[in-house]
């Protein structure tokens, strides 16, 4: 059950949630009227919708024309929570360069494989190498194993990522509603990924929902049907 629309603060993943996921980070697309809605819905909310995502703010921003104008990125790494304001960061590490020299020649010996650079973290992506995620788990794995307790390696979709520990979209969940416009309503997560996971939990023990797109969606073209529904009825659509 949904709060009600007036008292909600609707916050969405990106990646396999509001877009389809694609064979690169920088070949996703963004559907004719999903900005239009994201604006309908946020003017609804009083500004209350917001992004977190495991991409950096910037390139939220850049693929949807800074709609939301709260975005978090980096799994928590980075809160820009008004439109021009200054990204916020967490006092966290980044990886020594040593790594990412390791990690670039690690994705060379796999055909296929890329490297996505972070502020504070890279991601190995496997989905045009699919027979290389293990051989890159474990070496990854292995790479951080000196400093387990200050980096974290985690799955993503076809992917491994290896960012900072002390943060998550949970905590950047937490960060967004104890600030206006967020502050006094209700949370409604909806995401993807286990990366996510932590978001649903914040979401849901603050009085909540926490939405998976595979459970209640099936899938990010049925996310955006639901949003544009939205954007004209009294309250929330029904999910599955």
């Amino acid at each position: 059950m949904l709060p009600p629309l007036p008292r909600t603060a609707l916050l969405l993943d990106l990646d396999g949630t509001l877009l389809d996921i694609a064979p690169t980070p920088d070949s996703v697309q963004v559907p004719a009227g999903l900005i239009r809605d994201l604006a309908h819905i946020c003017d609804r909310l009083d500004g209350a919708l917001a992004v977190i995502s495991g991409r950096p703010v910037e390139q939220v921003d850049a693929l949807l024309d800074a709609t939301p104008t709260t975005v978090s990125g980096e799994h928590g790494g980075a809160l820009r929570a008004s439109l021009g304001g200054a990204i916020e960061r967490p006092d966290l590490p980044s990886p020594p360069p040593a790594w990412i020299t390791a990690a670039e020649a690690l994705v060379a010996r796999h055909p296929g494989a890329l490297l996505e650079r972070k502020a504070r973290g890279f991601v190995a992506h496997y989905r045009l190498a699919p027979d290389a995620g293990q051989a890159l788990h474990d070496a990854l794995a292995a790479l951080i194993a000196p400093q387990q307790d200050r980096f974290l390696l985690l799955r993503a979709h076809m992917a491994w990522e290896i960012r900072p520990a002390g943060t998550d979209k949970g905590t950047a969940l937490r960060a967004i509603m104890a600030r206006p416009p967020f502050a006094g309503r209700k949370p409604v997560f909806i995401g993807d990924d286990v990366t996510d996971e932590d978001a649903i939990s914040a979401a849901i023990a603050m009085g909540g929902a926490g939405l998976r797109v595979a459970d209640h969606f099936g899938g990010p073209a049925n996310v955006r049907a639901w949003l544009s529904a939205a954007t004209t009825s009294t309250d929330w659509p029904v999910t599955r």
